[in-house]
């Protein structure tokens, strides 16, 4: 899991976030209003709203809000990372949003699941069973 992940307020230009995810090396964003958690955007979503070549959106003004999944995949922190990865794998999900008390505390994404199954293959055991 990446810990505290960035993310990006719905009312933000669909430029900021692509800007955000080239920056940081990211596909994921989760998406705040007034700080609390309503959605992920991914680059995919981004991409397809967006004319690559150019850098801005095909539509002016569209927000971060207009593009991003109201519902997105949320877990506790506690859960075991056996069910995350099996739900994102059945669901066919980039991605989980790790949460304590509700509120946002990483990302869980295919490439921490494939991490974590290369440390497992290679005879390293996790300390945990969490997602942490």
């Amino acid at each position: 899991m990446t810990p505290f992940p960035w993310s990006i307020e719905a009312s933000r230009a669909v430029e900021e976030a692509w800007q955000m995810m080239a920056e940081h090396g990211i596909r994921h964003l989760p998406v705040t209003e007034s700080g609390e958690l309503i959605g992920l955007v991914s680059g995919r979503d981004l991409g397809l709203a967006m004319d690559v070549r150019l850098g801005t959106p095909r539509a002016r003004g569209i927000t971060v809000g207009d593009l991003c999944e109201r519902d997105p995949f949320v877990v506790d922190l506690g859960t075991p990372v056996e069910t995350v990865a099996r739900q994102m794998a059945e669901r066919r999900l980039g991605s989980a949003l790790v949460t304590r008390q509700g509120r946002l505390v990483g990302i869980f994404t295919t490439t921490d699941a494939c991490r974590l199954l290369a440390d497992v293959l290679g005879g390293r055991r996790p300390e945990s069973d969490e997602i942490a």
